[in-house]
């Protein structure tokens, strides 16, 4: 069996799937704050007695707490349970659960009031431009799809006037509408922007 799970947004989502990528089961909790209190009950009360073989984790971009939640209790389960760990995208993760067909692109919240942004193919979800955290307007010129999605696609659409906005959250389940190599990136944080912290000089 394999986990993925996803804690880069408001939403705290995990799922399980059989060894041909069939979601055998899943939980979907819109939390804002609390993901590191909620994901291993959750992860826990899904599996049961079962264990996976193998984890998949969202990467980010995304809240910079939310993503460390998620890589840190898969790197614990995956020691716990001797599994390997791969990581991928959580905007495209975002795109996969509402792709249908035509481009489509994903938008999160970012700091600063700046949005996380990227544009896939809707069929194959390969990304069909760079990964852009800028400021509304700035995103908006940078993405050309009609259909934009996510928790950030609101302030996308009136920023650059057109297009149609849905609004939506990460969900695990949808992992495998990634191509395999979109599921093999490294378990470590995109951030996507550099921290607000400085270290002192």
């Amino acid at each position: 069996m394999i986990l993925a799970l996803d804690t880069s947004t408001a939403a705290c989502t995990a799922a399980l799937f059989d060894g041909t990528g069939a979601c055998i089961a899943r939980r979907d909790e819109i939390l804002g704050r609390g993901h590191a209190e909620r994901l291993v009950p959750m992860i826990a009360d899904m599996l049961g007695e079962r264990r996976a073989q193998s984890i998949l984790v969202g990467v980010g971009p995304g809240s910079f707490t939310g993503i460390r939640v998620a890589i840190a209790a898969a790197h614990g389960l995956a020691i716990g349970w001797e599994a390997p760990v791969m990581g991928f995208s959580s905007l495209a993760l975002l795109a996969a659960g509402s792709a249908a067909g035509e481009p489509i692109a994903a938008a999160m919240l970012g700091g600063h009031g700046e949005l996380f942004v990227q544009e896939f193919d809707g069929t194959s979800l390969a990304p069909l431009g760079a990964l852009h955290n800028a400021p509304p307007p700035l995103a908006g010129q940078a993405i050309r799809a009609s259909l934009v999605v996510g928790p950030g696609a609101a302030q996308l659409v009136a920023a650059r006037g057109w297009g149609e906005a849905r609004e939506a959250f990460p969900s695990a389940s949808a992992v495998f509408g990634l191509a395999e190599s979109m599921r093999q990136l490294p378990a470590a944080p995109l951030y996507a922007r550099a921290p607000d912290a400085k270290v002192a000089a």
